[in-house]
């Protein structure tokens, strides 16, 4: 079982970008995704920086890199933008968007088919393993008895052996995209001129209930969950039941530590990690999302 660092969700300043990947090379993961998946105004790095961050983490590390697009795309530019990320040589690439998967067919190239993309059952997963898919990354509202349930139906019908499977395992969940800009809208900004105020947001802007419990935080154009998932003490579980990879959410240096939390649960599987109440596992075992088993 492999542990991978997705690509980062919020908006950072560039260097701070650099210095965050500078420490995931350094980092126990064994795959490194990195990329903008949510809002191409973003544009500290543009597709040429990441294409030349990815292709230096490349060459001075042994761990996979993969180039991750856009999630929601809403122009002839933007789509211009992932042509360049998906066409790029020599990387494998996340596709997030279902235009992505239509490109990647056409330069006849392998993906990874990402969570944002609604892949529900296994006739489903058979077209994307037609069009190229060799990893596929389990959409995160759904539970870990529905995964058990679709790779035994994988082995029977012989397809298991064609992609891996990764689960999001920990930090906060990408809900729901949308064309209006949460973010800019909280500081009574048009998306049109939002300043670029998520970079204000390192970890999202925090949402409360009227009962002040923490429901959302606010992304941009994504609405993520209020509190950080965390599957550490599922580890066991997912191995058993043949998940290839567990995704470790890069939105803070805390992702370094959980890396080394997850994989200690491979050596000790009897001990299980302390999980905070700030954090939750609900989709995993069919409860409200926001709750923990």
């Amino acid at each position: 079982m492999k542990f991978s660092l997705g690509p980062s969700l919020f908006f950072w300043p560039k260097q701070e970008v650099h210095d965050y990947y500078q420490r995931a090379s350094d980092s126990s993961a064994d795959i490194i995704y990195l990329g903008e998946t949510v809002c191409s105004k973003r544009r500290e790095l543009r597709a040429k920086d990441w294409l030349e961050l990815a292709r230096q983490l490349s060459s001075n590390t042994d761990k996979q890199i993969v180039v991750s697009t856009m999630t929601l795309l809403e122009s002839p530019a933007e789509i211009q933008v992932m042509r360049r990320l998906c066409d790029n040589g020599d990387l494998l690439v996340e596709a997030n968007d279902l235009s992505a998967v239509q490109m990647m067919h056409e330069l006849k190239l392998p993906f990874v088919l990402g969570p944002a993309i609604n892949c529900y059952n296994l006739a489903t997963l058979k077209v994307f393993l037609k069009q190229g898919l060799v990893r596929w990354v389990m959409p995160v509202e759904l539970s870990g008895d529905w995964l058990r349930q679709l790779l035994q139906e994988a082995e029977q019908e012989n397809i298991r052996h064609q992609f891996e499977c990764e689960v999001f395992s920990w930090g906060y969940l990408p809900l729901a995209y949308s064309a209006r800009c949460f973010t800019a809208r909280s500081e009574d900004r048009p998306k049109d001129d939002c300043q670029y105020c998520c970079i204000n947001y390192p970890q999202g802007r925090k949402m409360n209930s009227r009962e002040g419990e923490r429901v959302f935080v606010l992304n941009g154009i994504q609405t993520m969950s209020g509190y950080q998932y965390n599957l550490v003490n599922e580890v066991p579980q997912m191995k058993a039941m043949g998940v290839d990879i567990a995704r470790i959410s890069a939105d803070s240096d805390a992702a370094f530590m959980q890396l080394n939390n997850f994989k200690a649960q491979l050596q000790t599987p009897q001990h299980k990690a302390l999980v905070s109440t700030t954090e939750c596992n609900g989709y995993w075992h069919q409860i409200p999302g926001m709750s923990i088993a």
